[in-house]
């Protein structure tokens, strides 16, 4: 399992359409993805889950990633949150 933490830079944090484009390459990895804020965790191949974190701009999540594409998912995904704008 690889913990990745990175911090959410889009305005609006991981409101809908970022949450879908999350979720959306979160599938196409083999591996299991979970989201992790302080207080609580989600499936990351779950739309209703990543939004219901209500991650806001600033805040640190964490990917946990794990599986046969683990390094690859983890370091994507990284990339995918710091480009996110609205």
């Amino acid at each position: 399992m690889i913990e990745t933490k990175v911090v959410v830079v889009n305005e609006l944090g991981l409101h809908a359409r970022p949450a879908a484009q999350f979720v959306e390459k979160a599938k196409t990895y083999r591996s299991s993805i979970t989201v992790q804020t302080d207080t609580s965790k989600a499936n990351g191949k779950s739309i209703i889950g990543i939004m219901g974190l209500g991650v806001a701009k600033g805040e640190t999540i964490t990917i946990l990633a794990s599986g046969e594409d683990e390094e690859k998912a983890s370091q994507e995904l990284k990339e995918l949150i710091k480009a996110l704008k609205d």
